[in-house]
C-alpha cells in the first residue's frame, strides 16, 4: 500500500442492529478495491473482518476489527463493529477513533433499535453520519417507507443522494440526485440510463431540500438561495461537505452488501464527502497531571499523540495494542511515551491490520490507523507521545457491567490457569471485570449481558483451554441482633496438673458500628485487665459467623461486665474461649435476624415502558424513591432493591425495552430481610453446612 497524506485518509466506521450487513459492506467494499480476489461470506466464516473463532461459530461480529484499503487515491480505513448490545465495547473503541460512520438499515425491517442506538453513538462523538438502506434486493424492500421512518426518526436533515429505479417490483437502477443522472444495473457494472419520468417530482422536492440545506451551512449562499440563483457545482459540494460535517445533512444511500450493488457510489461518497483527520485541524489533550489544555495540529509534522483504543490478547503473539495516530508520526524501531504509566515504550515494529492480516510498515502518519505488538505497559486507553512533548487524550468511557456470575472450574487444580486466562481477557475487554469475593470465595466475571459472558467463557475454552461452569453469585448476608441479653461462659479444664479456667459474664446488644463494639466494665478485678484483649479477640473471631446461617455479625455490641479468674490455671486462651461459649449460648437469645444487601438501583428508560419498568421493579421487592424525566424523551427511575432480586436484570430489562433500556446499580446499605425471605435463606445455608459436613 503506497503512503498518503493525513487529507487522503478516511476512518469510517460502519454500525447497525445485529444482522444489519456490516461485515459483508466490508467485504464488499475490500472486494470493490482488489484487496481481496474472493468475496468472502459471513454464513461461511470467510470474511476479513470477522476472523476469530467465536465470530465464525456464532457468525455474527464480536470485535471490532480494521480493514484498510485504496479507492480513488484514497485511503479507507473501514472500522467494521458488532451490532449485538453485548459488545456495546467494541463500538464505542470503534466510533471513538472514527471520523465519520456509515449506518446500515435493512431495507425491509427498517429502523431498529440499533439503528436509534448507532445514531446516538454517533452524535455522541460529534462525527458526520451517512445511512445506507441495505438489502434492497431483498423481497419486500420498500425504500420510500425506510426514508420516511428516517426522517420520522432522526429529523429533516435526512436527505437522499439517490432514488431506485423499479421495474416490475424489482430494484433495477439508481438515480444519483446530486448529478443529476440515472444508471441501470447491466451485470457488474452500472450502463447510464435516461432519468425515469416518475420520478421527476421526487427529484424535484429533494433537490429543494438540498439547496435549503446548502443555504443554510454559509450566509453567502444564502443570500444567493434566497435570490433565487443557482447554486454552482462547486458551491453544492462545499455546501454539502460542511453540511454533512456539522450534521445538519445526513445523505442516505441504498444497495445490497451481499451483491456488491451501490457499494461504489457509497465508496465514493465516502471519498467525497465525510471529512479527513486533517479537517478536525486540532487534537486536544491534557497536560499529564493537571487540567491544562494541550493543543497539537492533526498534521504529520507536529508532535507525536496516540490513543490505544483496543488490545487483543493473543496467546502465541501476545498482547497487540492497536492505536490511532491523532498528530505526528509513529515510527518502526522507535522509542514513545506512556503517559497513563509515565514509562517509556520501545516500539519494535508497526503493523498495520486487515483484519487478523498483519501488514508491516515503517511508519504512520496522523490520521492513521495501526498496531504493535508487546508494548510491555501499555493498555487500552492509554496515550502514547514524545517524552519532550507530553499528552494525555480524552479516554474512551466503557459502559460498566451490568450483569455479574460466579465461575466454578470443572476440573479440579486448574483454578490458576482460569485466573490467568480470566485476567488476560480483562486486559483485552474494559467492559468485562474480574473479581474475587474474599468473603463467598467465589471468582466473579461482570459483563455486560448473558452473550457476553458467554462468549468469554467460550474465548477461555479456546485460548486457554479450561472449562469452567457459570453459576448466580451467593449473596453476601448478614446477621444482627434486636435484643439485650446477658449470658455467662465458662471454661473449666482441671484434670491434673496444668488446668484451664476462663469465666465471663457479657452483654451483647445492638450496636451502632458494623464492627464488633467491645467494652469492659469490670470491677474489683473480677477478670484481670491482661485478659481482655483475649476476651474481644475470641468475639471477633466468632462473630464471622452468625447463629443463624452462618453469615457475618454486625452491629454488635458486647460489654464484658463480670467473672472470675483463677492463679494459676486461667490463660488468655481459656478466657478466649470462655468469651466464644458466652457467644454461642447468647446470641440465639437475643432475636437474631437475618439482614439481606439492598442495592441502590437507576433505570434509564424511554417514557413508554415506564409502566412495565415499575411493575417489575415492584414484583422483585423494590421501593420506588422517584422517577425523574432525562433528555430525548428518556426516564429515570431510582429504587432501592434487595442485591438478590437484580443478578439476571440485565437480560430482563433488554426484553422488557427491546434493548432500549439500561442501568446503573450499587450496593446501598443492609436491611432486615422478610420473615418468608430468611426462612428460606436459613434453610437452604443449613442444608449446605450439613452437605459440606457430609464431604468431610
Amino acid at each position: 500500500m503506497k503512503d498518503y497524506t493525513s487529507d487522503k485518509i478516511r476512518n469510517v466506521c460502519l454500525m447497525a442492529h445485529g444482522g444489519g450487513g456490516k461485515t459483508t459492506l466490508a467485504e464488499a467494499m475490500l472486494f470493490n478495491t482488489g484487496v481481496l480476489d474472493r468475496f468472502g461470506k459471513v454464513a461461511d466464516g470467510t470474511t476479513t473482518s470477522d476472523y476469530d473463532p467465536e465470530e465464525i461459530k456464532r457468525k455474527i461480529s464480536i470485535s471490532t476489527a480494521i480493514a484498510p484499503c485504496e479507492w480513488k487515491d484514497h485511503k479507507i480505513n473501514v472500522i467494521d463493529t458488532p451490532g449485538y448490545f453485548d459488545f456495546v465495547g467494541e463500538v464505542k473503541q470503534g466510533i471513538r477513533i472514527s471520523d465519520g460512520a456509515v449506518i446500515l438499515v435493512s431495507a425491509k425491517n427498517g429502523v431498529s433499535v440499533g439503528t436509534e442506538k448507532s445514531w446516538d453513538n454517533a452524535k455522541e462523538n460529534n462525527i458526520p453520519k451517512m445511512f445506507f438502506v441495505n438489502k434492497m434486493d431483498e423481497e419486500n424492500a420498500n425504500f420510500s417507507k425506510v426514508l420516511d421512518q428516517l426522517n420520522d426518526t432522526f429529523g429533516k436533515g435526512i436527505i437522499a443522494f439517490q432514488l431506485p429505479i423499479v421495474e416490475n417490483d424489482k430494484f433495477v437502477g439508481l438515480v444519483d440526485v446530486i448529478n443529476m443522472k440515472a444508471k441501470k444495473f447491466d451485470k457488474d457494472k452500472l450502463v447510464d440510463t435516461a432519468i425515469p419520468s416518475g420520478l421527476n417530482d421526487r427529484i424535484a422536492a429533494i433537490r429543494d431540500a438540498l439547496n435549503e440545506a446548502v443555504a443554510e451551512t454559509d450566509e453567502a449562499l444564502m443570500e444567493k438561495f434566497f435570490g433565487g440563483e443557482e447554486f454552482s457545482p462547486e458551491e453544492l459540494h462545499k455546501g454539502l461537505c460542511l453540511g454533512i460535517s456539522d450534521g445538519s445533512i445526513v445523505p442516505v444511500f441504498f444497495g445490497s452488501a451481499l451483491n456488491n450493488i451501490g457499494v461504489q457510489a457509497l465508496m465514493d461518497a465516502i471519498v467525497e464527502y465525510l471529512p479527513s483527520p486533517e479537517d478536525r485541524t486540532v487534537v486536544k489533550g491534557k497536560k499529564p497531571g493537571s487540567e491544562d489544555t494541550v493543543e497539537f495540529k492533526a498534521k504529520a509534522g507536529e508532535p507525536l499523540s496516540a490513543l490505544v483504543f483496543k488490545t487483543i490478547a493473543d496467546p502465541f503473539v501476545g498482547k497487540i495494542s492497536i492505536f490511532r495516530v491523532y498528530s505526528g508520526t509513529m515510527k518502526t524501531d522507535s522509542t514513545v511515551f506512556n503517559t497513563t504509566v509515565e514509562k517509556p515504550e520501545k516500539v519494535a515494529q508497526i503493523f498495520m491490520l486487515r483484519g487478523k492480516k498483519q501488514l508491516p510498515v515503517d511508519k504512520l502518519i496522523a490520521g492513521d490507523i495501526g498496531a504493535i505488538a508487546k508494548l510491555q505497559y501499555t493498555n487500552t486507553n492509554d496515550t502514547l507521545c514524545e517524552q519532550s512533548k507530553q499528552i494525555v487524550l480524552d479516554k474512551i468511557e466503557f459502559p460498566e457491567p451490568a450483569l455479574s456470575l460466579a465461575v466454578e472450574p470443572k476440573a479440579k487444580g486448574d483454578e490458576e490457569k482460569i485466573s490467568s486466562g480470566l485476567h488476560k481477557l480483562q486486559d483485552e475487554d474494559p467492559t468485562f471485570k474480574v473479581t474475587l469475593n474474599t468473603e463467598t470465595h467465589q471468582t466473579l466475571i461482570s459483563g455486560v449481558g448473558e452473550q457476553h459472558l458467554d462468549v468469554i467463557v467460550s474465548k477461555l475454552k479456546t485460548k486457554f483451554g479450561v472449562s469452567v461452569n457459570l453459576v448466580d453469585p451467593k449473596v453476601p448476608y448478614r446477621e444482627t441482633i434486636k435484643k439485650k441479653v446477658k449470658v455467662e461462659g465458662k471454661h473449666k479444664k482441671q484434670s491434673g496438673g496444668h488446668g484451664q479456667y476462663g469465666h465471663v459474664w457479657i452483654e451483647f446488644e445492638p450496636g451502632q458500628k458494623e464492627e464488633l463494639t467491645f467494652e469492659e466494665k469490670i470491677f474489683g478485678g473480677a477478670v484481670p485487665r491482661q485478659y481482655f484483649p483475649a476476651v474481644e479477640k475470641g468475639l471477633s473471631e466468632a462473630i464471622s459467623k452468625g447463629v443463624l446461617a452462618g453469615y457475618p455479625v454486625v452491629n454488635l455490641k458486647a460489654t464484658l461486665v463480670d467473672g472470675s479468674y483463677h492463679d494459676v490455671d486461667s490463660s488468655e486462651m481459656a478466657f478466649k474461649i470462655a468469651a466464644r461459649l458466652a457467644y454461642k449460648k447468647g446470641l440465639p437469645m437475643a432475636s437474631p435476624t437475618l439482614l439481606e444487601p439492598i442495592a441502590h438501583v437507576e433505570v434509564y428508560i424511554p417514557d413508554s415502558y415506564m409502566g412495565d419498568i415499575i411493575g417489575d421493579l415492584n414484583k422483585r421487592r423494590g421501593r420506588i424513591l422517584g422517577m425523574n424525566p432525562q433528555d430525548g424523551g428518556i426516564q429515570q427511575v431510582v429504587a432501592d432493591v434487595p442485591q438478590s432480586e437484580m443478578f439476571k436484570y440485565a437480560n430482563d430489562l433488554r426484553s422488557m425495552t427491546q434493548g432500549r433500556g439500561y442501568f446503573k446499580l450499587w450496593f446501598e446499605r443492609y436491611e432486615e430481610a422478610p420473615a418468608n425471605v430468611a426462612q428460606k435463606i436459613i434453610e437452604e445455608a443449613k442444608k449446605t453446612m450439613t452437605e459440606d459436613e457430609d464431604d468431610e
